[in-house]
């Protein structure tokens, strides 16, 4: 007899953002029954129990009996503003960030994907350290063409959030020394090209040590400043001639660099090409033109060439395929693409 995974069952229950009472009374499987399932008591599910339960979390009655995976824990990812997000929320992103390991476990056995070429610079400044990755990579002083094919040849797995959770930033975090990055794919192109070099900035500065929230908002603001050193760098905008930047001038740079008019203020004021008063009254005039709050003109955001080619190219894996093998639905495995890949629903 196959063994039932009592992880497996936790693991699509908090996909679904489920309670066990709630999934009692969605399955018709009693309270006590889940609980004892979940906490790996001696009871086991009968195969009717089984059919419900796969019925309400919309997967396989294979998948209970699949081996165990080991969850992603909340300390090993990169999660900001911790603390304000809910742990029904926090559990279910987690749980789909299992299932996109399980994928890429499935590519994995079909195509050799890239071995991961993130450095380590956790001694240095995000300044320095942002210097440095652009000089190994070979990226001189000019602007990067596409973050997320950039990240994806550097062995870096790029996922989408689930839309359902868009109000949560991206994150990140190494298993087994591979590094996963989950970007929410409904920022503007501008926005998520900075998430996700702050992601790397994680990567980088803070390696494979646990996230505490007392420590967040020093390795969050660490973070951002990696991301505006590695997206603008000093020579380049010196190169530019950007001091007392107009805001005609600043919309072009934008577009140059590909960043969002805000970001670009930022990191103008920050290299001191802005004074004060030019950035304060600069922001202000960006704000009433609703670049605070979004990108008005902005880029069409990135999308994965690596997770196209596996997938739905010729020799891909397809996803129906990876899904019968997961025991999961299709859809499941759709989430983890939305926004990369064009062609997934």
């Amino acid at each position: 007899m196959a063994i039932f995974s009592p992880v497996r069952l936790k693991l699509a229950r908090q996909r679904r953002g489920l309670t066990l009472t709630r999934l009692a009374e969605e399955s018709g499987v009693s309270l006590r029954s889940l609980t004892n399932y979940e906490n790996n008591a001696t009871e086991q599910p009968s195969d009717e129990s089984l059919r419900k339960l796969a019925e309400a979390l919309d997967v396989s009655p294979e998948y209970f009996h699949r081996h165990d995976v080991e969850p992603v824990p909340v300390e090993a990812v990169s999660f900001r503003k911790l603390s304000k997000t809910s742990a029904t929320k926090r559990d279910a992103v987690l749980s789909s960030a299992t299932l996109a390991l399980e994928l890429f476990d499935v590519i994995d056995r079909h195509f050799k994907l890239p071995d991961s070429g993130i450095p380590t610079y956790d001694k240095f400044s995000p300044a320095q350290a942002a210097e440095m990755v652009r000089q190994v990579w070979g990226l001189g002083d000019k602007p990067i063409p596409n973050m997320v094919h950039l990240l994806e040849a550097k062995g870096v797995r790029v996922v989408s959030l689930a839309h359902d959770y868009n109000d949560i930033d991206a994150f990140c975090f190494f298993r087994d020394s591979v590094p996963y990055m989950f970007v929410n794919t409904t920022k503007s192109g501008e926005r998520q090209r900075f998430d996700v070099a702050h992601e790397l900035g994680h990567l980088v500065l803070h390696d494979e040590r646990d996230m505490t929230p007392k420590d967040s908002r020093e390795r969050e603001a660490e973070a951002n400043a990696f991301a505006a050193a590695f997206l603008l760098p000093g020579t380049g905008l010196h190169t530019q001639m950007m001091w007392s930047a107009s805001i005609q001038k600043i919309f072009a740079a934008k577009k140059h660099w590909k960043v969002s008019a805000m970001a670009m203020t930022h990191r103008l004021h920050e290299l001191e090409m802005l004074n004060d008063w030019q950035y304060r009254s600069t922001v202000v005039s960006l704000s009433k033109a609703g670049y605070r709050s979004s990108e008005p003109d902005g880029m069409i955001p990135e999308s994965s060439q690596l997770l196209r080619k596996v997938l739905f190219g010729p020799k891909g894996v397809s996803l129906s395929r990876a899904a019968e093998e997961l025991a999961v639905s299709s859809r499941d495995l759709s989430a983890l693409l939305q926004g990369l890949v064009p062609v997934a629903a």
